[in-house]
């Protein structure tokens, strides 16, 4: 990091947060939670990202004592390093970390509301949001490989584990909507009766106790088909006692919402929970309409021949139709399934079978030398996984949108990723309903080559 200093006279912030471990950890008083432990590399970043993103707003103000001390911390370490003559400006904000405001996602200049973005993940609830106007004054996510695309596509480091008191402690008041795709839990129910305090322990509590201290005008939950039906149905009777007893909000049955009814070729089913204060006097809330056409795999194809790396190997294939045969003679539809260029992808998932039920022909490959280790040859009949970029499409994302983790990290990013569009669609009606109609019209910061500005059907164009 010295040299980096010394060469350029700036810190790369997504070099100091490299996902796998911290390069650089100050210990000053600004470095330490309020009971005395040392923050990560992480965190210390998440204030100052989070402070620089906010700045000329009264959001600015939760982070604006730890970020100006650590900043200040910095400074000393550039100031030591810096080349001659650079001294002068490397203690700048905006020149020190000038790789924060360099990302393609950066907030609009003029918002027209605030959110918050708990369980983040790569920020597909972030990137819905912003495309309708909204600005991200808190994000959370746990994981360092999710941290560091998120940085790498929005400038900012979200803060880490949402259970942690300190964690919670930089959420801003006064933001008008909580979105989250929060895990499914069990609760403990015997004898109780479905509230708040039998939640506790679960991460729904974490999100229903954000709700309860800082009361956000809205929320926007996010959640697998399933939980429906968890626990015999007990767990989402829970869930909506305590949003609409404990808690007081106004919150319409849950939907579940098909990605593909909203421009992107995966059959993908989530449910989705909305709430509104009693305060904003909302009645009634309809979720939007499916768009009138569906695209196909054919949308979201590679436009180029790929890597000889995504085709299987011919072992590897006979493994798959040995396994899906011994399924069918027992009457199991359970296997690996080939999605035509004209079909709808499966839910892309995490584990298990999930790249093998959405595997493609692509026959364009004429040079079959393996580039990685593989038992056998690579197959003659086209057959291979899909791309990063393929699974990023699927859910939404547009080709600017920056892969800059390994393969597996990108699949079981996209895989855990909320669907753009389709949490779009919902999220303007959310938008409309908090905001008046001609303060709505007003939102004219969306740019216009945003493959979702009000359209929801993205726009793919080659890597």
């Amino acid at each position: 990091m010295n040299s980096e200093i010394k060469a350029t006279g700036k810190i790369a912030i997504s070099t100091l947060c490299s996902g796998d471990k911290s390069v650089m950890q100050m210990f000053t008083p600004h470095s330490l939670h309020a009971d005395g432990t040392a923050m990560s590399c992480e965190e210390q970043m998440a204030i100052i990202s989070h402070y620089l993103h906010n700045l000329g707003q009264g959001y600015a103000k939760k982070y604006e004592e730890s970020a100006k001390g650590l900043m200040a911390a910095l400074c000393r370490v550039c100031q030591k390093h810096a080349p001659r003559g650079r001294d002068s400006d490397v203690c700048d904000p905006f020149s020190l970390f000038s790789d924060l405001f360099c990302v393609p996602f950066l907030p609009p200049a003029r918002p027209t509301f605030t959110f918050i973005d708990l369980f983040a993940g790569i920020g597909g609830f972030r990137m819905a949001m912003q495309n309708l106007g909204g600005k991200c004054i808190y994000s959370s996510e746990w994981d360092k490989q999710a941290q560091k695309t998120y940085l790498l596509n929005y400038g900012e480091v979200p803060f880490g584990d949402i259970t942690k008191e300190t964690t919670k402690s930089f959420i801003p008041d006064d933001f008008d909507v909580l979105c989250a795709g929060f895990p499914c839990q069990a609760f403990s129910l015997a004898g109780k009766r479905l509230g708040f305090e039998e939640t506790r322990g679960t991460l729904f509590f974490e999100v229903a106790e954000v709700i309860r201290r800082k009361r956000p005008k809205a929320f926007f939950l996010e959640n697998v088909k399933g939980l429906l039906m968890h626990d015999k149905g007990k767990t989402i009777r829970t869930m909506l006692n305590v949003l609409r007893e404990d808690l007081d909000y106004y919150v319409p049955e849950p939907q579940i919402v098909n990605a593909m009814h909203f421009g992107v070729p995966q059959h993908r089913e989530r449910v989705y929970i909305v709430g509104f204060r009693k305060d904003q006097d909302v009645k009634a809330f309809t979720y939007p309409a499916p768009l009138d056409s569906v695209i196909t795999f054919a949308e979201v194809k590679e436009r180029e021949t790929v890597s000889a790396k995504y085709y299987l190997s011919t072992q590897y294939l006979n493994t798959l139709v040995a396994h899906k045969a011994r399924h069918a003679a027992k009457g199991n539809g359970f296997g690996y399934e080939v999605i035509s260029d004209a079909g709808i992808a499966n839910a892309i998932v995490v584990g298990g079978m999930g790249r093998e039920r959405n595997l493609v022909i692509d026959d364009r490959l004429e040079d079959f030398t393996p580039v990685s280790n593989i038992k056998g040859e690579i197959n003659r009949d086209g057959i291979r996984r899909m791309t990063p970029r393929e699974w990023a499409r699927l859910q939404g994302f547009p080709d600017n949108f920056i892969i800059g983790v390994s393969d597996a990290s990108a699949y079981k990013q996209f895989g855990n990723s909320v669907a753009v569009p389709a949490i779009q669609a919902t999220a303007k009606e959310i938008v409309k309903v908090l905001l008046s109609n001609d303060r709505y019209s007003e939102k004219t910061d969306c740019p216009s080559d945003s493959p979702f500005c009000f359209n929801l059907t993205p726009k793919w164009g080659s890597e």
